[in-house]
């Protein structure tokens, strides 16, 4: 079963920390044991693992982001978002976390990010928990 979670992203760029939603859908699939599969479907957003401690590394990431793909750029997209959907390239569209014990591994400092880079808009993040055999 896939779950979809709904997010309303504020800024143009920015990282939104959806651990708990993701350890949420864990523990309520009561997975012991497996796979969990975090996926955006939107070519100008994406999602991560990161540092969740210091919130000056989601700055400093959005930072050296836009000094790579800058806003403003000599781009030939009509849309005016080519930025974005570069950024989102960059950053990737899912992230595997393994599961145990009902739960995410990730380390002491990691945190699940979803990454707006055409906001502000309404995003959806799809969940797959899939069992161990």
């Amino acid at each position: 079963m896939i779950e979809t979670l709904t997010l309303d992203t504020t800024r143009e760029s920015e990282f939104v920390d959806i651990t708990a939603d993701i350890k949420s859908i864990i523990a309520k699939r009561r997975v012991a044991e497996g796979l969990c599969i975090v996926y955006v479907p939107h070519t100008t957003a994406g999602v991560t693992i990161n540092e969740n401690a210091d919130p000056t590394v989601k700055r400093d990431i959005l930072k050296s982001l836009e000094r790579l793909a800058p806003l403003h750029g000599d781009y030939h997209h009509s849309e005016g978002n080519s930025a974005a959907h570069i950024k989102s390239s960059l950053i990737g569209s899912s992230v595997n976390v393994l599961v145990s014990d009902s739960k995410p591994l990730l380390g002491t400092w990691q945190g699940i990010f979803f990454c707006e880079f055409d906001g502000p808009r309404s995003r959806r993040v799809l969940v797959q928990v899939i069992a161990a055999e």
